[in-house]
């Protein structure tokens, strides 16, 4: 692996947890991930990490593709609906599946590698196995 490549895989996962933690609350509290997005701004240390620039792209992303990212999930997410997954699980689907839709930078394969792994750390049992099924769904719909 490269050294850049090595130094940048860190970053993105700390990334992806950080638009994770977004989501995540503005998903329990029910408003818009913009708006937790800016108090969180306001919340963190300065000066700000150098990922939190990905961060910060993808929670705007997941929330400016929200409608068609949930239709994505929910029609190849087999036997459960949005409602029923897991809130992490649920939204490390929508990070993931922005960036094999929108993020054409990042190979699908990382993608969705880098969500299994968050979920393997932060989630169920079952999610890891999950994630990649439907996300390796999705992708397979998105080179098509």
């Amino acid at each position: 692996m490269a050294e850049g490549a090595k130094q940048q895989m860190p970053a993105r996962r700390k990334a992806r947890k950080r638009a994770l933690d977004v989501l995540y609350e503005a998903d329990l509290r029910n408003q818009p991930p913009v708006e937790v997005l800016a108090g969180y701004l306001e919340r963190i240390e300065k000066p700000h990490p150098e990922h939190l620039g990905y961060a910060v792209g993808l929670v705007e992303g997941v929330a400016a593709h929200l409608d068609r990212i949930d239709e994505l999930i929910a029609s190849y997410a087999e036997g459960w609906t949005l409602d029923r997954m897991p809130v992490v699980d649920r939204n490390l689907a929508r990070i993931a599946v922005y960036e094999l839709l929108y993020v054409d930078e990042l190979d699908d394969p990382v993608a969705i590698s880098e969500a299994v792994e968050l979920a393997r750390q932060m989630s169920t049992d079952d999610s890891p196995r999950f994630l990649n099924g439907v996300l390796g769904r999705i992708a397979e719909y998105a080179t098509r």
